[in-house]
C-alpha cells in the first residue's frame, strides 16, 4: 500500500507537494473539458485556496477529489455566468430609433384612439376581442372563459373588431 503524501494537509511543506503533484494535471484537465476562454489556471489557484481554507476539516486521502470536484464547479459556475452575460449583451434596451418623429406622434395618437374606442365597446364585447385578439386565445377557449357558446364568443369578437373598424380607418387599410 502506497505512503499517504501527507497526514496532515494545513502543514505548508505537505501542502505545496501537494500543489506540485495535482496542479498541472487539474489545469490540463480544465483546459481540455472548459478552454483557455474561462481561466483553468485561475480555477486551480482558487480550487487550492479553497482547500488552504479548509485543510483542518479534509482529510488527506480525499484531498485530489476535493480539489478536481471544486474546481470543476468553480468553472460550471463561471459557464453559468458567462451564459448570463451573453443574454444581457443580447437584450441591449433600444435608445434610438429608426423611426421619424411624425410616426412617432401619429403612433401615439392612434393608441390613443384606439384605447379610446376600446373603451366604448360593450363590456362583454370588449373582453371577448381582448382574449382574442390580445391574449391570442382561439374562439373556443374564449367561449370557454366567458361561459359562453363558440358562436357567441365569435359574434362578440367580430362586433367589436367591426365597431373599431368604423371608428378607426387605419384598421381598414391593408
Amino acid at each position: 500500500m502506497p505512503k499517504s503524501l501527507h497526514q496532515d494537509i494545513c502543514d505548508k511543506f505537505r501542502f505545496s507537494k501537494l500543489y506540485e503533484k495535482y496542479a498541472q494535471s487539474l489545469s490540463n484537465i480544465l483546459f481540455y473539458k472548459y478552454g483557455a476562454l474561462l481561466n483553468p489556471a485561475d480555477k486551480v489557484q482558487e480550487a487550492f485556496i479553497k482547500l488552504w481554507e479548509n485543510c483542518s476539516k479534509i482529510k488527506p486521502e480525499t484531498a485530489k477529489t476535493y480539489l478536481y470536484t471544486t474546481a470543476n464547479n468553480m468553472m460550471l459556475n463561471e459557464v453559468k455566468h458567462q451564459k448570463v452575460v451573453l443574454k444581457y449583451k443580447e437584450v441591449k434596451p433600444q435608445d434610438y430609433t429608426n423611426e421619424s418623429p411624425e410616426f412617432i406622434l401619429r403612433k401615439k395618437e392612434f393608441l390613443k384612439r384606439f384605447e379610446r374606442s376600446l373603451s366604448g365597446l360593450k363590456e362583454e364585447e370588449r373582453v371577448a376581442f381582448m382574449l382574442s385578439k390580445i391574449d391570442g386565445k382561439t374562439h373556443k377557449e374564449v367561449a370557454e372563459i366567458l361561459g359562453v357558446t363558440k358562436k357567441v364568443a365569435e359574434h362578440r369578437v367580430y362586433a367589436a373588431l367591426n365597431k373599431l373598424k368604423n371608428e378607426l380607418e387605419e384598421l381598414n387599410r391593408k
